[in-house]
């Protein structure tokens, strides 16, 4: 009887054991009572995957709980669990030429699914918006071009995009994936860094041109209100257009960061908005929080530049991309 009363006990040991236990970083800067109902006072931001050149793009997969995110220099797209870690999920990722890019991030960068499940890529060094030709449990480098020009100029480097509930893709098209990653490189066709729209014909369509680093991009509940980051570092702004058809009408500052500390790390980068339209803004510092207006609630303070994050689909867990790390956070929602 003591013999079965200690295996019992030893199972029980080593079950809680085997529990992975994760590094954690960062702290978070209360700026609003209101940040308490998103984030509890007591959470951590835990490093569950680590040893990236510049991770990206993140991707939560719910039916697989899978998270697929870029390492954008490393042209390979990596798939994390809770029971494997990080592995290999597909690469090349971005570029598939038949000679090695000269290009400093020829990978892809945001990911995201269409309405049908399928992986569609931002890919800097095809320079073009693509769908993977496989399902996402066959992962294989074959894609389909969604569109790579317009008027017929090849776009830079697509960066990161969203889908509206109708069913339209709009991306942005900074310089990040070229040579130089500036409007000074000689491959770069487009005069202006652009926002797109592909319509459901596949007509591209020019929304605005007027960014200087357009990148992060989403929609805020409703779909008549679109934010896009800038990660410009002279004009380190979110801007907030409303949504008329073809157009964006209305464009406006949604936040300035001309006076942010100078010694945070990293810009304006990729972003996401929850159902109650708060907004997950990767910039200085780490990720800040802001709500539907944009009035600053707090930050998660990061000490390596952030590139982007991810909403699981109960919105009760944010993954970052920060650097060489990915991280995640709970939520109280």
């Amino acid at each position: 009887m003591r013999y079965i009363f200690f295996l019992l006990i030893f199972s029980a040991m080593t079950g809680c054991s085997s529990k992975q236990q994760y590094k954690t970083t960062g702290s978070i800067e209360r700026i609003d009572p209101a940040l308490d109902s998103i984030i509890s006072p007591d959470a951590k931001a835990e490093i569950i995957a680590e040893g990236f050149e510049w991770s990206e793009g993140p991707l939560w997969i719910g039916k697989d709980k899978m998270l697929l995110f870029s390492d954008v220099p490393t042209n390979t797209i990596y798939k994390w669990t809770e029971e494997k870690g990080k592995e290999v999920y597909l690469k090349p990722s971005g570029y598939t030429g038949p000679v090695p890019s000269t290009c400093k991030e020829p990978g892809s960068n945001g990911l995201l699914l269409n309405a049908n499940g399928d992986l569609v890529l931002c890919q800097h060094g095809d320079r073009r918006m693509a769908r993977m030709d496989a399902p996402l449990n066959e992962p294989t480098p074959k894609f389909i071009t969604l569109a790579d020009k317009y008027s017929g100029k090849r776009f830079s480097s697509p960066n990161d995009a969203v889908y509206s509930a109708e069913g339209e893709l709009y991306f942005t098209d900074p310089p990040y994936g070229l040579q130089t990653q500036d409007d000074s490189d000689l491959k770069k066709e487009t005069s202006f860094n652009g926002v797109y729209k592909i319509k459901k014909d596949g007509k591209v369509v020019l929304l605005v041109g007027s960014i200087t680093r357009p990148n992060g991009i989403a929609f805020f509940p409703g779909g008549k209100r679109l934010l896009v980051a800038n990660s410009d570092p002279g004009k380190k702004n979110w801007y907030v257009f409303d949504v008329l058809g073809d157009s964006l009408i209305n464009g406006k500052e949604f936040y300035n960061l001309a006076n942010s500390d100078k010694t945070w790390k990293g810009l304006p980068d990729g972003l996401k908005i929850d159902k109650n339209g708060n907004v997950f803004a990767t910039g200085p510092g780490g990720i800040l929080i802001f709500n539907n207006q944009g009035k600053l609630l707090g930050r998660l303070m990061l000490d390596n530049a952030t590139s982007n994050c991810a909403l699981s689909p109960d919105e009760k867990t944010l993954y970052i991309t920060n650097d060489m790390y990915v991280l995640r956070i709970k939520m109280r929602n």
